[in-house]
């Protein structure tokens, strides 16, 4: 079987580079573009760390694209106390010799899903801001694309960047609202699934994790970039949580839309809270099917959205390790 075109939209911290090791270590797929912006990192930042962690593993021909550097209605802040000033933890790679596209994220994008209507796969791992330019630039895209994943929300749980709100969302909940209004009426398969706090936080990467991930090459460059960069994720972690080991919030997401089976998803509809005081950000799913009964209160009927609320985390830790292992296995 072919293997499936991927994009991965991507603000490159730790766990966005964690996902493209396993997408480049995933047979099912090929890796053919990441498009960047701004979340945990700058856009630019994003970018460089994008560009870099390609090259770390030979993938010199994907088409990296920058993309927005700054939410849609307000400005930015990244997040260096969860992923290091650079968005790598502890991590230095050496500076991209391979230069942006000259292609926007949301072009290339939309161009993308145009020339191959049906085909491409697309995990978003950060905010929602380049699928917003693209949706508006093109409505169809919902109907162009093979698949959606999204890393981002909260449905049956507290957030972590505030008590409603995850940060992917909270960056920029306008633009996070108009991706889920936009797949309104696309068939059930084409509707995004959304891997958020409910399912990411139950998986973990540990200091042992790594050591398994890095045992058959310890001194080569990719184990030591995955030894530096987790080991300032975890310590992030562990400083802050109850549990060993960091959430592998991006590589679940993209594991999901890979193979759907290992997650628990209903179908509902997904609003973004964009104006409360202490709830902009939040993501309110219809979990209990109120928008069917006479008082909907001004929810709309249609889904737009699959929620992951379960996940194996087993099966999917055993694969993540597996795969990556076998990334550093093939530098010995």
């Amino acid at each position: 079987m072919a293997a499936t075109p991927l994009i991965l939209d991507v603000d490159t911290g730790v766990d966005d580079a964690l996902a493209l090791l396993y997408a480049a270590a995933s047979s099912e797929v090929e890796l053919i573009g990441a498009t960047c912006l701004m979340g945990n990192v700058t856009m630019e930042q994003a970018t460089e760390n994008t560009l870099a962690v390609l090259e770390l593993i030979g993938l010199v021909d994907v088409e990296v694209a920058s993309g927005a550097s700054r939410p849609l209605v307000r400005d930015h802040e990244p997040f260096p106390e969860v992923h290091g000033e650079r968005g790598l933890g502890n991590a230095t790679l050496p500076t991209p010799a391979a230069a942006p596209s000259d292609r926007s994220a949301a072009t290339l994008l939309v161009e993308t899903a145009r020339a191959r209507p049906g085909e491409v796969l697309l995990v978003a791992t950060g905010p929602l801001t380049n699928v917003a330019l693209a949706v508006a630039e093109e409505p169809r895209l919902p109907w162009l694309l093979k698949g959606f994943a999204i890393m981002g929300g909260s449905f049956a749980k507290a957030g972590n960047v505030s008590p409603s709100a995850e940060a992917n969302i909270w960056v920029d909940p306008e633009a996070a609202q108009a991706v889920f209004r936009a797949f309104v009426g696309a068939p059930e398969p084409q509707l995004p699934i959304c891997a958020g706090l409910d399912v990411t936080e139950r998986v973990r990467m540990t200091a042992a994790d790594v050591a398994t991930v890095c045992a058959p090459a310890p001194g080569s460059a990719l184990a030591r970039f995955v030894a530096d960069t987790v080991s300032f994720y975890i310590e992030f972690y562990e400083r802050y949580g109850s549990e060993p080991g960091a959430a592998m919030h991006d590589p679940l997401a993209l594991a999901i839309a890979l193979d759907p089976s290992l997650a628990e998803l209903t179908t509902t509809r997904v609003e973004v809270e964009c104006d409360g005081r202490w709830t902009r950000g939040m993501t309110v799913a219809d979990l209990a099917g109120v928008r069917n009964t006479p008082w909907a209160l001004g929810w709309e009927a249609a889904d737009n959205a699959r929620v992951a609320l379960a996940v194996d985390a087993a099966a999917f830790t055993a694969r993540f390790l597996e795969r990556l292992r076998g990334l550093v296995e093939a530098q010995a």
